[in-house]
């Protein structure tokens, strides 16, 4: 499954919505490597480019959070978090089986589902707060 950015996922913050776009791209060139069989090697760097910008992209999202007052921060960071041990969980098993069937299903399931829920509802709401000010 592919997953495409849309207008409808922007959040109306330029650097935030830039990083998600380059999360989307990531996640798909890991699905296309996966798919076309392109091996553990090609897989690897790009699940490494992910762990990284997640992170990286988290750290920014938290940042504004705290900086505007966002009244939901401690429930966002907590979903971040989960998603980096999800994240981790999955990166082990690539360790273990490859870039495999299952382990496209799993970057479905863990990666681009919470995604899209992520932004389009945890990350909708940051939006709104930080144009008005309030949710």
């Amino acid at each position: 499954m592919a997953i495409k950015w849309s207008p409808e996922y922007a959040i109306d913050v330029e650097i935030i919505d830039n990083q998600h776009k380059e999360l989307f791209n990531a996640i798909n060139d890991l699905l296309e490597a996966c798919n076309q069989g392109k091996g553990k090697e090609e897989a690897g760097k790009i699940l490494k480019f992910l762990e990284n910008y997640v992170v990286e992209h988290f750290h920014t999202e938290e940042g504004i959070q705290k900086e505007s007052g966002f009244p939901e921060y401690e429930a966002h960071k907590r979903a971040h978090d989960g998603f980096i041990q999800s994240f981790n969980e999955l990166k082990k098993a690539f360790d273990e089986e490859g870039a495999t069937l299952s382990f496209v299903v799993k970057i479905n399931r863990i990666v681009v589902d919470w995604l899209i829920q992520h932004v389009t509802q945890a990350d909708k709401r940051l939006g709104v707060f930080l144009k008005k000010g309030t949710l």
